[in-house]
């Protein structure tokens, strides 16, 4: 090395350390705007909606866009964790995005992608959301990195109110299905059920398995499962998995149709006449599809929650919601997060319908109708709740079931094996 490049080089190291100097020694942490301030500028987000929803969630920002004349560019894929991971190692993430759930949100605060929501306060937050929702966002260092905006029920088991088949108020499963499958005659069969939803095609079976899982063997292996303690080869699983295929063969259309109907257009042969079906397991986000997809009106529907299976079990409920993080700290960004958790920007989506708050302050009278209302009421009162399974395990294991439930559906002859695989994806993704 030549004398005169080296002293270029070390100029140029020494600059760079004054700025690196100024940057620290200088108080460069965004500042956080009050509510309604004007930011002006632009924030992007990256969420999981599209049509229907993606018009409420547009209608839910509009208001803050005016107050802050700030503008939200949106961006809707069914496959964020792709578009996150890809964006991540390209340096292009998004300001705001949907997190599919609690363990790929602390994978991204791992990778110091999703920032700490350090503006936000924690105990108005905690004591606004539905018992263990703020948790669900914390970070393994106790720091708030991602919020929910939209809670939802799941393990609902819809009808057609003007169909001949009412289930009433069955106690158990077993109940359910013997009352429904008499009135089943002809072409009608007992379920719909529709797993396609492009690169996360499957997730509707999850569901299905979740729900199973909860009322069949209870919250403790529930949890050993999601922490990736229990086997999917154990016994516990594996009934899990053949209960669910009982529903699948007593379904409209067949396995082929199942693996390829879309989960929002899955409803629709309730509505139909004569009936393809009679009931539709779903959460309670649904209906915003039933009434965009299957031409129903409001008072065409009405849900009971899933039943029992076990007596020991009883009263379990499973649940989700749209979980966001900021990857981009920003005024603008900060300014929008704190919006989005407030009672008035929530209640703007649930009066358009489809939608649970995540915030409790939102008023009963804000649902727009008694379904609604009801699957809100679930939410308050059960007595055992625990969140979406698929949406805590890790990323690769959450994409290994989805692809499961697939190949089962297809072929239930080759359960075991599909559980064996699953034991080895376990094993690869709790190791990572």
């Amino acid at each position: 090395m030549t004398r005169r490049r080296h002293l270029v080089r070390t100029g140029t190291m020494f600059t760079a350390a004054l700025l690196l100097a100024a940057a620290c020694g200088s108080d460069s942490e965004p500042k956080t705007p009050k509510p309604g301030e004007k930011v002006g500028g632009t924030v992007s987000v990256l969420g999981a909606w599209s049509g229907s929803e993606q018009d409420s969630f547009l209608a839910m920002v509009k208001p803050w866009e005016e107050e802050t004349g700030a503008k939200v560019k949106y961006t809707g894929t069914r496959d964020i964790s792709t578009q996150l991971t890809t964006g991540l190692a390209s340096g292009n993430t998004p300001d705001l995005a949907g997190i599919p759930g609690p363990s790929q949100l602390q994978e991204f605060y791992d990778k110091g992608a999703a920032k700490s929501l350090d503006f936000v306060d924690v105990d108005k937050y905690s004591s606004s959301t539905p018992p263990g929702f703020a948790d669900l966002g914390k970070a393994e260092d106790g720091k708030l990195v991602g919020v929910f905006i939209r809670a939802s029920v799941k393990g609902l088991v819809y009808y057609n109110t003007k169909g001949a088949y009412k289930p009433g108020t069955p106690k158990t499963l077993d109940e359910l299905n013997q009352s429904a499958r008499a009135a089943a005659t002809g072409p009608t069969k007992q379920w719909c059920i529709g797993l396609e939803s492009g690169a996360a095609s499957g997730w509707p079976g999850t569901d299905w398995i979740e729900d199973i899982v909860l009322r069949q063997s209870g919250s403790e292996v529930y949890d050993k499962w999601v922490k990736g303690k229990q086997k999917w080869t154990s016994p516990e699983i594996k009934k899990a998995f053949q209960t669910f295929g009982e529903a699948a063969n007593n379904s409209h259309g067949g396995a082929r149709y199942i693996n390829n109907t879309a989960f929002g257009k899955a409803a629709n042969p309730i509505f139909a006449k004569p009936q393809g079906c009679l009931l539709h397991h779903q959460a309670s986000f649904i209906t915003d599809f039933f009434q965009n997809e299957g031409g129903a009106k409001e008072g065409d529907y009405d849900f009971i929650r899933f039943p029992d299976i076990d007596p020991r079990h009883s009263g379990a409920v499973t649940g989700g919601g749209d979980l966001f993080s900021m990857f981009n700290d920003t005024p603008q960004a900060r300014s929008l997060m704190q919006y989005l958790i407030t009672p008035q920007a929530q209640a703007i989506w649930v009066k358009r319908g489809g939608t649970i708050s995540g915030n409790k302050d939102v008023p009963v009278a804000d649902y727009p109708d008694a379904a609604a209302r009801k699957a809100a009421g679930i939410l308050q009162a059960a007595k055992t709740f625990r969140f979406d399974a698929s949406d805590q395990v890790p990323a690769a294991m959450n994409d290994a079931f989805t692809k499961a439930v697939i190949a089962y559906v297809a072929d239930q002859s080759k359960l075991d094996s599909i559980l064996t695989e699953l034991d080895k994806a376990q094993a690869d993704a709790y190791n990572e």
